[in-house]
């Protein structure tokens, strides 16, 4: 009887140990004074409402913490802000976002506060998110950001024109010259209607079209499959397309903002985009705007896109505590479920996506259908160190074959070869 009272005993003192260790770990992340904090972020004035009544509704929750959310450009110019801060030692924000391809070349910097310490301290329950986006967030097996707004690449098109002139949309990469040639208008060597337009500005955009068709960006060797016959044919047809004139390469200044608006216009069937623009399109569009994932090759998936975010390693304890507290809940499951139904970014969380709100999300927004029904082949991008030495060739490369003219073979050796460099550096 004295053995099991001990027993007893000694297993009481243990669990209010483990339990005195929980409260000491997350006494560690507790906010204790009044702070003021920064968060840069590159979201665009049409979501300045949104982002202040987040903030405001942040700031009534935690009245320690005075939040000031700075716009800080594109992501390219959010990155460079962020590299120069870091590199002179001059002020770095609390929390900040970042484009997904950014994450592994912050984490091999040692730029981000790896978080798991904090995930486990406060119980945040990081298996919310799915596999993918986990893994999208993370580097070297650690946890070095957040998933925030997420987004894939869709083809966005005209409903209306869809329905009247019965045009089917691409399943298929053998799909899109049938595709080209019925959702195109030219007349005298002039286009009336581009068929698509495809962002050349950003590699995310066309990427698909070369996973899809088996093409190893980054080979296991740190070499790249770019020059190799299955990419040169994708290449050569994105070209045939634009010479043709029944699409067009968007590359250059104002690419964008003159994409969306051929698009408004009725100038373009098609573009292909980010999900995250959809209200933007279904708001400004006089037409009812569908949304069709790309079509397949040997696979048919796309890629997260969108920001994480991320607290930057270099920061006092105290601001690092504020910059979590922030984190928590711009990721936490309302916060998410507001941002998917006030932009065109996708739920985040998987207790979202059986919620009776997100039904609601569906029968508000149907044509996200095409996105909610191909989830589970969203896949991660790709993490490496130079991809973004890597996608800037690509880029610059593409649109110069594409754009100016030369010959598509020599072009692709030539880029392929530029890559190796940079992945070999």
């Amino acid at each position: 009887m004295k053995k099991g009272i001990s027993t007893f005993f000694l297993s009481m003192m243990m669990l209010m140990v483990i339990v005195g260790i929980g409260a000491q770990d997350a006494d560690k992340y507790a906010v204790k004074a009044p702070i003021k904090i920064q968060f840069w972020h590159a979201l665009e004035a049409q979501y300045k409402p949104l982002i202040d009544k987040v903030i405001a509704d942040f700031e009534k929750q935690n009245p320690l913490i005075k939040v000031e959310a700075i716009y800080q450009g594109s992501y390219a110019d959010l990155n460079e802000k962020l590299i120069a801060a870091q590199a002179a030692g001059t002020t770095l924000p609390a929390l900040t976002v970042a484009n997904t391809p950014y994450v592994a070349q912050y984490g091999a910097a040692g730029l981000c506060e790896v978080l798991d310490p904090y995930i486990k301290a406060t119980g945040f329950d990081i298996n919310d998110f799915g596999e993918g986006l986990r893994k999208a967030s993370s580097y070297d097996g650690k946890q070095v950001s957040l998933p925030f707004l997420i987004s894939t690449q869709i083809m966005f098109y005209n409903k209306d024109m869809a329905e009247a002139e019965k045009i089917k949309l691409p399943e298929k990469w053998s799909d899109m010259d049938e595709f080209m040639k019925k959702a195109s208008k030219i007349s005298g060597g002039v286009t009336q209607r581009y068929a698509t337009v495809i962002p050349g500005w950003d590699q995310w955009y066309f990427e698909p079209f070369y996973l899809n068709a088996g093409v190893k960006i980054i080979k296991d060797n740190n070499t790249t499959d770019l020059g190799e016959p299955t990419a040169v044919a994708i290449t050569k047809k994105l070209k045939q397309w634009c010479d043709e004139k029944s699409a067009y390469w968007a590359y250059g200044k104002d690419a964008s903002s003159i994409m969306r608006q051929n698009f408004l216009d009725g100038k373009a069937f098609s573009v292909v985009h980010t999900t995250s623009l959809y209200e933007m399109y279904a708001t400004n569009a006089k037409f009812k705007v569908g949304m069709h994932y790309l079509p397949g090759n040997v696979t048919r998936k796309s890629e997260i896109g969108g920001c994480v975010l991320l607290i930057p390693s270099k920061n006092k304890q105290d601001v690092k505590n504020a910059a979590w507290k922030l984190l928590s809940y711009l990721t936490s499951k309302e916060v998410n479920m507001l941002w998917a139904k006030e932009t065109g970014y996708m739920p985040t969380r998987n207790s979202v996506l059986q919620t009776s709100e997100a039904k609601a999300f569906l029968e508000e927004k149907p044509a996200f259908k095409a996105v909610f029904d191909n989830l589970n082949n969203i896949n991660p991008r790709i993490q490496h160190p130079a991809y973004a030495a890597l996608s800037k060739i690509w880029m610059q490369e593409l649109a110069k074959v594409i754009i100016e003219g030369g010959d598509v073979d020599s072009s692709m050796k030539k880029m392929a070869q530029l890559i190796n460099e940079a992945l070999e550096d």
